[in-house]
């Protein structure tokens, strides 16, 4: 499998800390990388987020959607700001939702990868669903413009 990173085309050499397996990290919860299986409770690992600075989760298959809610409980309700990757089951597909959802590497098999993840923030120019990142929905940008009309009239 290949590493990529937002913003680089070609794959890039991991030169991190090794991720841990989620049971091994239990144990002591020392180190810096963990690894997670799309069933492990992420609610684990809150009071530990400090001191991570890679979290690994497995997508077992690319239908299996549960390592998305994992990521966004992260990133959005637990604060963790290091590195979030993607492995397993990731396609190129899936990018845009990928990084919505706060991954920000990503682990694949697939040829253009590192193509679609360069074009994957701008592929949709509206979003329907809220999340962490940062841009305004469909609907709120609809309320935006209603309340500009108004204003000026």
């Amino acid at each position: 499998m290949a590493l990529y990173r937002e913003g680089a085309i070609e794959p890039v050499a991991d030169e991190g800390p090794v991720p841990v397996a989620f049971a091994e990290w239990l144990k002591d919860g020392k180190a810096p990388a963990v690894s997670l299986a799309n069933t492990d409770p992420v609610e684990a690992l809150q009071p530990h987020l400090g001191g991570l600075s890679l979290i690994v989760l497995h997508f077992p298959k690319f239908s299996d959607g549960r390592a998305y809610s994992q990521a966004r409980l992260l990133r959005e309700r637990f604060g963790y700001r290091g590195e979030l990757r993607a492995t397993g089951g990731v396609l190129r597909d899936q990018l845009p939702f990928l990084l919505r959802c706060g991954f920000d590497s990503f682990e694949s098999e697939q040829t253009g990868f590192g193509e679609a993840l360069a074009s994957a923030r701008t592929l949709f120019s509206v979003v329907y669903q809220p999340t962490g990142d940062g841009r305004a929905t469909a609907s709120q940008l609809r309320l935006q413009r209603r309340n500009v009309r108004l204003a000026a009239d």
